[in-house]
């Protein structure tokens, strides 16, 4: 969710018209060129190693995040709403120097957070605790009376999710397999099956959920005007500008004070109305829409949950990055998921049928295996063209073999260690990517909580 925002303070700008808020989003979303950089942004849950399933004491966090913010650092940090931290890399000109450049920020970090007896979780949901809000901002009060009007999901998400998410270049202006419409289309598509084959959040408050992704879930079952991909019919750069105006407003900021929430108020209706927005109400607004893929210059991939282990984040890095930026194998993966459009139902993700079935079900689905198989074959094949070293070759395979060629995914193991009367948590992995064990808890049926 990365996408904290300062207070507004200053005076209102001159506002925008209806036409004006088209043909901004219309030259900013997409930004054409060779794709040649690539981000990567990763939301950790942060426990107590040793006592896992217990509370962080909201003062420790603090202090803890104080020392993590004062390292000199490439990458952003951010903490989300629930105490999730979040470090987001710069543009990288190749996946080496990003994934190291990353690597050596989480060295650091860990270390930071070790000094205070706290550690990374890289689980896509909260196993153990209902949601609990660790900041309180204008922003994060607002979108929470926002997204409870809907229901429970979107305080889940807030407080509760984590994930990796993939930046990509938007591509060419010009067709092909490294052009911006392939590309949309593609991530689209491929989202699915990175789904289904990263789901790691099948435990939510102590029990199965019956999701492999419960992260993704959550996005599915929140208000679908803010989480839904637009129609991918047609010019990327119109549907997003109409899908930009028709979502529902989520706050007005305002200097002082809590913000506005209003309720039903579109973009649209707003630059209507007798106070309408200004170009900054217009920037933050698309800050506060959730879809799977995001435009924003570059292309967002949201739908990847966070990765068990220390270095479980750079198997969704590699194989995007090789799936999308090199020709042949992006050319491949496109061929190889096109078939799975007419799992959609002609609906938007994420709530159509084949990516609730991906995460649901994982790669237990065949057609979901099956793309999944050619995709990372293709994968791959490109990394040594894209500049993988042997390890991130290695530990794709090593992925690859372990989990996709067996149609299973990490939540697989978190299950296995739930449902075959593993004890405890069972393959829950925190930071030092071995299982936490705890002889009290027997589980079918029993809860986990604390």
């Amino acid at each position: 969710m990365s996408d904290s925002a300062s207070d507004c303070s200053e005076p209102r700008r001159s506002p925008v018209t209806e036409a004006e808020v088209e043909a901004l989003v219309r030259g900013i979303c997409f930004k054409t060129g060779p794709p040649r950089f690539l981000g990567v942004e990763l939301e950790w849950l942060v426990h107590e190693p040793r006592s896992p399933r217990l509370p962080v004491p909201p003062a420790l966090r603090e202090t803890a995040y104080a020392a993590v913010r004062a390292l000199p650092l490439s990458s952003t940090v951010t903490v989300e709403p629930g105490g999730q931290l979040e470090l987001s890399s710069a543009p990288a000109a190749s996946l080496m120097e990003c994934i190291d450049s990353v690597s050596a920020d989480l060295v650091a970090v860990r270390a930071a957070l070790r000094e205070a007896g706290l550690a990374l979780s890289g689980l896509g949901q909260e196993p153990w605790h209902e949601p609990t809000r660790f900041l309180h901002e204008p922003r994060y009060d607002a979108m929470e009376t926002c997204l409870d009007r809907t229901g429970p999901e979107g305080r889940a998400m807030m407080c509760s999710s984590a994930s990796v998410q993939v930046c990509l270049d938007a591509g060419y202006e010009e067709p092909g397999p490294l052009g911006l419409g392939r590309r949309w289309q593609l991530a689209h598509q491929l989202g699915a099956v990175l789904v289904g084959a990263f789901a790691h959040s099948p435990i939510a408050r102590g029990r199965p959920t019956g999701w492999r992704s419960t992260r993704q879930s959550l996005w599915a079952a929140m208000d679908p005007g803010r989480t839904s991909a637009p129609p991918l019919d047609g010019d990327p750069r119109a549907a997003w500008a109409r899908h930009v105006l028709d979502a529902p407003v989520m706050c007005v900021r305002a200097p002082s004070g809590p913000w506005d929430v209003p309720e039903g108020l579109s973009f649209r209706a707003w630059t209507r109305s007798d106070a309408p927005p200004d170009q900054e109400d217009l920037d933050y607004h698309q800050t506060t829409l959730f879809p799977p893929v995001r435009p924003r210059g570059h292309l967002e991939l949201r739908m990847i949950d966070a990765q068990p282990g220390d270095d479980g984040w750079i198997v969704p890095l590699a194989v995007t990055a090789a799936l999308f930026d090199d020709p042949e194998a992006a050319e491949t993966a496109y061929r190889t998921v096109k078939p799975l459009a007419e799992r959609t139902g002609s609906l938007p993700a994420p709530a159509n049928p084949l990516w609730t079935t991906a995460a649901r079900s994982g790669l237990a689905d065949p057609e979901l295996r099956e793309a999944a198989v050619t995709c990372f074959a293709a994968a791959a094949d490109a990394l040594p063209r894209i500049g993988a070293s042997d390890a991130v070759r290695q530990a794709v395979a090593e992925f690859t073999d372990r989990y996709v060629a067996r149609g299973r995914c990490p939540a697989d193991d978190v299950l296995d260690g739930v449902l075959d009367d593993a004890i405890g948590t069972g393959h829950l992995l925190h930071d030092t990517g071995h299982p936490l064990h705890d002889t009290e808890h027997q589980l079918h049926g029993k809860d986990l909580r604390p």
